[in-house]
């Protein structure tokens, strides 16, 4: 059954204070504006769920909040989502930790139907981990990065606004896979150093 996509609503940074493009992720930004920590984890093209593994040393989960079927519907998503042919499925997460429960991210990532059937047998798996599983060469497209508010998210995180946010789509076979955006948690700053943000 499809569900009018505003019923079950997808978060993004709103308000932005800074919005970087392409070109801003290819060259990186000022160390003053985001220190090099943080550039390696968020311009980087790595899994971030493998980040987040490497820096806190403990599993990372994946906590489903949503798997929506919205069909044709662009979802207000202003970023690109005719990549992805219709009828799409978005599905929306909570990256934590396995140990404390602590929340690193959330994410939201859009899909061909009969894609992500192929792709993510399992949609409580990282992404990143379903695809090794095939041997699926990646390349990860950056397409944007922003900090700025997101209210919504400042329960869950705990922690108050601004965040840091990208969007960016995966490729396999010269084909686009989906379209991922994320926003994270200023929690990541203390596995990444005191310099941060």
């Amino acid at each position: 059954m499809q569900i009018s996509p505003n019923q079950v609503p997808w978060h993004s940074i709103t308000n932005p204070i800074w919005v970087g493009n392409s070109e801003d992720i290819r060259l990186g930004l000022p160390f003053s504006q985001m220190s090099p920590y943080w550039q390696m984890f968020l311009l980087g093209d790595g899994a971030p769920t493998r980040h987040l593994q490497l820096l806190t040393q403990a599993d990372i989960v994946v906590d489903v909040i949503a798997m929506t079927d919205i069909g044709d519907a662009a979802d207000n998503t202003l970023i690109g989502i005719e990549k992805i042919p219709a009828p799409r499925i978005r599905r929306q997460i909570w990256l934590k930790s396995a140990t404390t429960g602590e929340i690193f991210s959330h994410a939201t990532s859009w899909w061909q139907a009969s894609t992500m059937e192929q792709y993510l047998k399992d949609p409580s798996l990282p992404i990143w981990k379903s695809l090794n599983q095939e041997f699926t060469e990646l390349y990860r497209d950056l397409k944007g990065v922003y900090q700025g508010y997101c209210p919504e998210l400042a329960q869950a995180f705990g922690y108050p606004n601004p965040y840091w946010g990208r969007h960016y789509l995966l490729w396999h076979g010269g084909v686009p896979l989906t379209l991922i955006y994320e926003i994270y948690s200023p929690a990541i700053a203390k596995y990444l150093g005191a310099d941060h943000l």
